[in-house]
């Protein structure tokens, strides 16, 4: 049995809610988040085996109905340094080269930073989610300069083809003074 995340972003509050119980109705998963975001939005994420995932996902996408979801994802095996990056829990000793990845959705942007830690040898420092920035999400990570630029094109083609992609870069040696602005 494998473990899994699952994830709606659901265009407003009410159909939020609804949807996180259909979600919790239909199958045996946990409940990770579920509360509003900028603007308006609101995403509900769990977790669980990838069938009990997978059903709650299809549940809340008939709860919610397609012209309210925003985007949404089932992610199994999940990289493991994604969640303390969520919280702004992971601790940022040293930014050799800077990757940043922004998206129009917080799904988007948990695919691309998922992506972007399996694919290279990189530090997942925070995946920033549509708190005060229009509803947008921007994941940066560090590493060497060739490990972040592999990193950051994996992630961003994750999610080109959706369209949610804003924009990526690589700074090579980023200014010590930035850190503090960052994290």
């Amino acid at each position: 049995m494998k473990h899994a995340i699952g994830l709606l972003e659901i265009k407003n509050i009410t159909k939020g809610i609804l949807v996180a119980d259909a979600m919790l109705k239909a199958a045996n998963v946990e409940l990770i988040l579920a509360q509003p975001l900028c603007p308006g939005k609101y995403v509900v994420m769990v977790s669980g085996d990838v069938g009990a995932v997978q059903s709650a996902v299809r549940s809340g996408l008939a709860a919610g109905g397609s012209e309210n979801i925003v985007d949404e994802f089932v992610l199994p095996n999940i990289h493991p340094s994604v969640f303390p990056a969520l919280s702004g829990c992971t601790e940022v000793k040293q930014i050799k080269s800077l990757g940043i990845i922004e998206s129009y959705s917080v799904a988007s942007a948990i695919v691309a930073a998922d992506k972007a830690v399996k694919a290279a040898a990189v530090d997942l420092l925070e995946v920033r989610l549509a708190r005060g920035m229009g509803g947008k999400a921007v994941v940066s990570l560090s590493g060497e300069v060739g490990a972040v630029t592999a990193a950051v094109r994996a992630g961003g083609g994750a999610i080109e083809d959706s369209g949610f992609l804003v924009d990526q870069l690589v700074i090579a040696a980023p200014h010590r003074g930035l850190h503090a602005s960052l994290f």
